[in-house]
């Protein structure tokens, strides 16, 4: 059956309102407390755009089985020096001394990585000479591996006096990491892979501890004795050596990185 339009007849309705209303402000405080809010307190807590992170890693060391020492032996600054360094031996002369030198690197917690070093070093002396001050350099190898492939040769510098002679410096600390730039999140970096000391060089310019220790300061990245806890020992028996003891640990580090695609290798 068909069905017929009989008669039509079209509504408009219109809807006005002011932009200033009880609704308008309404709406403007629930996106704000939705939407910028969350964004101020992310942005203030310094977690809305993160540049760096930090990763935990355990470093692989190794002691070099390299030394530089001086050991002033009077009052009036005459010392005994030694090291691994011919070059630096033949320069010293009359001064030049005769240490024993024993090291042991222990893996305490079976991880594949060694943990600590302990040292022991003999200084021979003559009945006359006694000591009053030391100066000592062990030279590392330094590795990170876990975000980027990070090798370097760095030191711990042990340095201690008084004005009583003494017969034995115990010294127990950590080789902590000083990182000055972040580190790189990929690649390799061997740009301090390098020898600490110079030993290939006939001056004494290159020994003089002024100019290792400035120049191993101005790199950004480095290793520091921290906490070493000096012990010093008086009175030494006839004939017996100065002896120094080292126990000188790797802790775990907190490494910082870029988040964003840029390094600085300077």
């Amino acid at each position: 059956m068909a069905i017929y339009e009989v008669y039509s007849h079209p509504a408009l309705l219109r809807y006005k309102t002011s932009i200033c209303t009880k609704a308008t402000v309404f709406l403007l405080i629930v996106f704000g407390l939705t939407y910028i809010s969350p964004l101020l307190v992310s942005y203030r807590s310094q977690g809305f755009w993160l540049k760096f992170s930090t990763n935990e890693e355990q470093p692989t060391v190794r002691f070099q089985y390299q030394v530089l020492l001086i050991a002033v032996t009077s009052t009036s600054g005459d010392y005994v020096a030694r090291s691994t360094y011919q070059n630096f031996n033949n320069l010293q002369g009359n001064n030049l001394g005769i240490p024993s030198i024993s090291a042991r690197e222990e893996d305490q917690n079976q991880d594949g990585k060694f943990d600590q070093l302990s040292l022991t070093l003999g200084l021979p002396l003559q009945s006359t000479e006694q000591v009053y001050s030391v100066q000592l350099i062990l030279t590392f190898s330094y590795q990170l591996f876990r975000m980027s492939t990070f090798v370097m040769q760095c030191m711990a510098f042990i340095q201690h006096s008084s004005p009583v002679p003494g017969s034995q410096l115990y010294i127990n600390g950590d080789l902590r990491l000083q990182q000055r730039q972040p580190l790189s999140h990929r690649g390799i970096d061997t740009r301090y892979n390098v020898s600490v000391i110079n030993g290939s060089s006939p001056f004494a310019s290159a020994y003089d501890l002024t100019n290792i220790i400035g120049t191993y300061q101005e790199r950004n990245f480095s290793t520091l004795l921290s906490n070493p806890n000096p012990v010093w020992t008086m009175d030494r028996a006839a004939g017996a050596p100065f002896e120094i003891n080292a126990i000188i640990r790797y802790p775990m580090e907190s490494i910082t990185y870029p988040l964003l695609r840029y390094t600085s290798n300077k």
